[in-house]
Order: structure tokens, then sequence, then C-alpha cells
């Protein structure tokens, strides 16, 4: 069975879906204000994973992922580059179904800019306020999170240190990882000489930040959805925001599962502006590498552990990746041997795709199914010369059905 490490209980749990065969998920998309960076696509990737091999195991996945094209960043980098709101955010979005294409992520049918549910935003709101968890303070409306009894129970906040005088949080997003105790916004009212807004049933404005996701589960995946995935740092607000938001307006229980990977750094150090160690996806490719090659680096490292790039190390794991895939193709070519099959060495083929999925069954460990399946290639081969055409075929068809989840052999 596969287990997940599950951040809301703090343990690898057994996974089982609400409805069958069928697996909801949300993930948390780029927002295109500016393009994604290799430590995004480490999230996309471990995401990618997980859809691959939820699939791989006969499960139908519905998925749901948003464009964030409107936010506070958003309005500032268009002022900043003198662009149209929607000529910035089209640019980044081409780039990001270009790279996601050469990186071979499968992207869900429900990609969606967010501006293109701001209705079902302002409808989500006006039953927020009906029922009394959201509120009208000046032009803008803010959710009081102390409506909602579970408030911060991903993170596990200690609201002993909520204080006594209200505070209204009013920007989309906050540096940081820190937590901001008090109300926090879910509509910006219109202003004179706003970029962009929408007239709604709440008025004029445009949705926040943190409604945008919850619009999004509730328009595309209903209430109720089996796992919500993206990187550690929504840990921090983002999430207990959504679940806030969704519990409140549903009385149910929004998710069972949330999945979180860890950073990518760059030699030793978190990527940013400032240190100018920034790298995109060209940056790796300029080098001679392969989009594969990256892919791989990505994801062989599991999810929940901090992946540090650094030149060597990248090199050392295109290397890895080249003697696995000749070794594989190797193992494939049929040999036009006579000879009668050898039970050893059907048991060790027999063995490559358990060895696959023992280790993806636990908690997604990529990189240990690899090293397992590449030690039995490296037996295979010693004793090639007792393979037969059948041998040959049978490896060849596990394979390319590993390789629906990996995505780098063939």
């Amino acid at each position: 069975m596969l287990k997940l490490f599950n951040t809301m209980t703090r343990s690898l749990d057994d996974f089982k879906p609400r409805n069958g065969g069928v697996v909801k998920i949300f993930t948390c998309g780029p927002s295109i204000y500016r393009r994604p960076h290799i430590g995004n696509y480490r999230t996309f990737m471990y995401e990618d994973i997980l859809v691959k091999y939820l699939e791989y195991k006969g499960l139908r996945v519905d998925r749901a992922i948003p464009l964030t094209d409107i936010e506070d960043k958003t309005i500032l980098e268009a002022i900043k580059k003198k662009k149209e709101i929607d000529d910035l955010t089209a640019d980044v979005e081409k780039i990001f179904y270009t790279e996601t294409r050469s990186l071979n992520i499968k992207l869900p049918r429900k990609v969606q800019r967010s501006t293109h549910c701001v209705q079902c935003a302002a409808r989500l709101i006006k039953n927020l306020m009906e029922t009394g968890h959201a509120y009208q303070y000046g032009r803008d409306i803010f959710f009081d999170p102390l409506t909602y009894k579970d408030f911060g129970k991903l993170y596990r906040l200690d609201k002993g240190r909520w204080p006594k005088k209200k505070i209204r949080f009013k920007r989309d997003t906050y540096n940081g990882n820190r937590w901001n105790l008090g109300d926090f916004i879910l509509w910006h009212g219109y202003r004179e000489g706003d970029l962009k807004w929408w007239e709604t049933v709440v008025g004029k404005g445009r949705p926040s930040w943190n409604i945008q996701d919850p619009s999004i589960v509730i328009a595309h995946l209903g209430a109720q959805i089996d796992i919500n995935c993206g990187g550690i740092d929504n840990i921090y607000r983002h999430h207990d925001y959504n679940i806030a938001i969704l519990e409140s307006y549903s009385g149910t229980t929004y998710a069972n599962y949330y999945l979180h990977g860890e950073h990518l750094i760059v030699n030793g150090r978190p990527m940013s502006k400032s240190r100018g160690n920034i790298l995109f996806p060209e940056d790796i490719y300029r080098h001679g590498c392969r989009s594969r090659d990256l892919r791989f680096f990505l994801f062989y490292t599991q999810y929940r552990k901090k992946l540090n790039f650094t030149r060597e190390r990248f090199k050392e794991s295109c290397n890895n990746l080249e003697t696995f895939r000749k070794l594989a193709h190797q193992l494939i070519r049929p040999t036009g041997s006579t000879l009668n099959r050898d039970r050893r060495i059907q048991a060790v083929i027999n063995s490559i795709r358990r060895v696959f999925e023992t280790e993806m069954d636990n908690d997604l460990n990529v990189g240990s199914a690899f090293d397992g399946m590449l030690k039995l290639f490296l037996e295979l081969k010693e004793n090639k010369n007792r393979m037969v055409s059948r041998d040959a075929r049978d490896i060849a068809k596990v394979l390319k059905k590993i390789d629906s989840v990996l995505g780098v052999i063939f």
C-alpha cells in the first residue's frame, strides 16, 4: 500500500482515496508575474511523480492547478516593467507551458488562470460574509480566523499568542516564514486608478491571493479532496488560510492528506536576486545537458529532503542517469539465444517491478527505487549470456510501465 507523509498528522499514513478509484488532488501553481526557477520546478516535479504513480497503480486522478495572474506582486511588476498585466502574465504563461513540456511534466486538464474564477471567488466571499466568517472594513473584505475553531491546525499554531486588539493584514503576501496573527484579506475593494478590477456580487475590486485557490478548488473539484500539495513554505499561513476558508464554507473536512516538498538551494544557499544565484532551466541546458537530465536531478532526491544544486553534483547525476539508461537499453536488446529460460534470470526480472513499487510506496522514494533497479541491472548484465529474447521483452515491458512515471528511460 502507498504510504505518504501527511503534514497534518506528522506521520507516514496509508493512502486511501475517499472515492474508490478516483483521487482528487489540488496543487499550488505558479504566480505568473515572473518565470518559475528550478526550485519551483522541483515542487511541480514531485507532484508530477505523485500523479503518475497513482495512475501507474490504476487510479484515476482528477487534479486542478491554478495560474495566479492577479495579486499585489503582479501589479507592482507590471508597473515596474511598464507592461500591461495581461501581456506580462501571457509571456510567463507561455514560458511555463514550454518548460513543463520539456521536463515531461504532465499538466492536468484543469489548469486555469485565477482571473477566470473571479466571480467564483466573489460568490464564495459573499457566502463567508453571510455565515459570519468574513466582514467588510472600508472598501476591503477580511476573514476573521477566530470564527473558525481549528484555525492553524496544519501548522499547529499556538493561538495563545493571538492579540487582544483587532489587527488586519491587507497585503496579499508577506515576506518570510512568519505568522500574521490577525484577520487576513479576501477582497481588495476598488480604488481610483486601480489597473485591474471586476464588478461582482461583493462590489468592484479584485480577489486577494488568499481566496483564489479555494475558489478554484470549489469550482473544479468540489469542497472535499484527497490530497493538497505544495512547497514547504506553504505550511506558513497559506495552506491554513485555505483550510479555514474551505472548511468554514463547507462545514466538512477539506483534504485528508497534505504533502509539502522541501526547497532546492544552490551551492548551499537559498536562491535570491540579491545573491544572483537564481537558476532557470535554460541556464542548465546551456551547459549541454538534456531536459531529462534536469528532470532526473529534480526527482532523484526524496521530495521532503532539501536538494542542493552544485555543478559537480549535477554532473554526477547526469552520469548516473546515462549509466542507468545504457544498461537498460542493453538489456532490452534481443539476444537471439535459443537457450531455455533461466529461472534465476526470471526472478531478477520480476524483482525490478517489486523494488520499484516497494520504494515508491514508501512516500515516493524515487532515488532508492532507481538505485535498487540499477543494482538489478548490473546483476542481469553479468548474466547476459544466459538471457533469451523473451527475457529482453519482459524487461522492456516492465521498464516501459515504470517509465510512465519516471519519464527518463525511453
